[in-house]
């Protein structure tokens, strides 16, 4: 192996991968409009264009974590990038709606195959150089792909959108998924030879039933979510039912995909994800209900409100590296919550004429706290045991997806019959007790080390 095991060349490919996710998810929202009026649909039928990247993303983030463990990672990083290039071409050439969905879907399904094969990559790339853990750096790096990336589809996607049209905006990962499937092939090592197994043992490895019974679960759960703030009372009890049935499969798989029992017994590894989930409530919270209120109270257009999110990538980016490259754990994540809470509290005072100089604070702020909370990252590292790792990073992507759905649903509710300073000032309310939940299990969470395993 080369001298340095970590070099640009092994890294490139599986950030660039890891970045099309969380773009890819906020991208389109600058599109909805004109892509109404291509292809002859109300604006409220697009919704299912963002909902069907977050359904897919969901369920293949740990799905794929799985699949890495049973196939190989490297093997399964590239179906995710073919997945992706297949979707970006079926949507720059739909002719309706119901082509558009399916593009999403395929591209939710790639894209969400980056992450957790990264992970997995990069603990074998550890411990082939001999390493306990990889330099603190490459996981910032991963991280930085990976989350602090989100905010900038919006404004990415609205310069696709105004000089390019709204196809651009499908087109665009023909081009970045070749260069990351071409820079795969070269640079990243080939997985090892899978052994022998019949079709009832792979789906068995897999734990295809779990597979599907999490899927079903979780469609159900967002559909409920999704009809709110007029609940559905049936789709309620079938999620219940659902994820009663899930659970009692998985305590008797003998590999189960959700392992119920791994999140009983490791109660940190749990709070990680919950962790997580809470500080992407936050962050998606602002992305989705105070750039409404932007456009709706103040005025912006969707390309001035995404312009003015960038500094919640650009502060993520610049917080995430120092943290990272000392591998600091207990720190950083209580400062991300204390930071929620501060962005939260701001947000309070939205509603006046000095909004502009509020938001820029509180993008600034929640940029500091996804960097931040990148830590939950080596946390999860050190928690996970290699044969989990790519599950478990699965679901920790999973939990974020949560949290933006979640935000979704808060901003529906809040946002029910009309945009107003009232609604925001509720979203703030909501936000200011995440935060302090997620401030509770951080401060009092023990098992949480100053930094984390030195990688020598």
């Amino acid at each position: 192996m080369a001298s340095k095991p970590f070099n640009w060349r092994f890294t490139t490919p599986l950030y660039i991968g890891s970045a099309l996710n969380p773009i890819n998810s906020s991208l389109i929202a600058t599109a909805l409009v004109p892509i109404a009026a291509g292809v002859h649909v109300s604006i409220g039928q697009t919704a299912a264009l963002v909902s069907a990247l977050y359904l897919a993303s969901v369920i293949a983030q740990p799905t794929a974590g799985k699949a890495a463990e049973v196939f190989g990672p490297r093997r399964v990083f590239l179906t995710g990038i073919l997945l992706v290039l297949a979707g970006g071409i079926v949507g720059g050439a739909a002719p309706g709606l119901l082509a558009l969905v399916i593009s999403r879907v395929l591209i939710g399904l790639g894209t969400s195959c980056a992450y957790p094969t990264a992970m997995v990559l990069i603990r074998q790339r550890a411990r082939a150089a001999g390493l306990e853990k990889p330099p603190g750096g490459v996981l910032g790096g991963l991280m930085i792909a990976g989350v602090a990336t989100a905010s900038l589809g919006l404004p990415i996607g609205g310069v696709l959108v105004q000089f390019l049209g709204w196809r651009s905006v499908f087109l665009v990962n023909v081009p970045v998924a070749l260069i990351a499937l071409v820079a795969t092939l070269m640079w990243v090592p080939r997985d090892q030879a899978i052994e022998h197994r019949t079709a009832r043992r792979i789906i068995s490895d897999l734990d295809v039933t779990g597979i599907v019974g999490f899927a079903l679960a979780m469609t159900s759960l967002l559909l409920f979510l999704s009809s709110l703030p007029t609940p559905n009372w049936t789709l309620l009890a079938a999620t219940v039912v659902l994820w009663a049935l899930e659970i009692w499969w998985e305590l008797r798989a003998g590999s189960p995909f959700f392992d119920v029992r791994l999140l009983g017994r490791n109660a940190a590894l749990t709070r990680t994800l919950i962790r997580f989930g809470l500080v992407m409530l936050c962050g998606y919270v602002v992305l989705y209900g105070i750039t409404q209120w932007l456009e709706a109270s103040q005025g912006m257009s969707e390309l001035g409100a995404g312009l003015l999110l960038i500094p919640m990538t650009v502060v993520s980016g610049l917080v995430i590296v120092p943290f990272s490259r000392r591998n600091l754990v207990r720190g950083p994540i209580i400062g991300a919550a204390v930071a929620c809470i501060a962005a939260a509290i701001s947000a309070l005072f939205l509603p006046t004429p000095a909004w502009l100089v509020i938001t820029l604070a509180v993008t600034i702020m929640l940029g500091f706290a996804q960097g931040a909370a990148s830590s939950n990252q080596l946390a999860l590292y050190s928690q996970a045991t290699a044969e989990q790792l790519g599950t478990a990073s699965g679901l920790m992507r999973s939990f974020g997806y949560l949290g933006s759905i979640a935000s979704s649903a808060v901003t529906g509710i809040v946002y029910r019959t009309s945009v107003t300073d009232t609604g925001v000032t509720t979203i703030a309310w909501i936000m200011v007790g995440a935060s302090l939940v997620l401030l509770g299990i951080s401060i009092f969470d023990r098992t949480l080390g100053r930094t984390a395993a030195p990688t020598t």
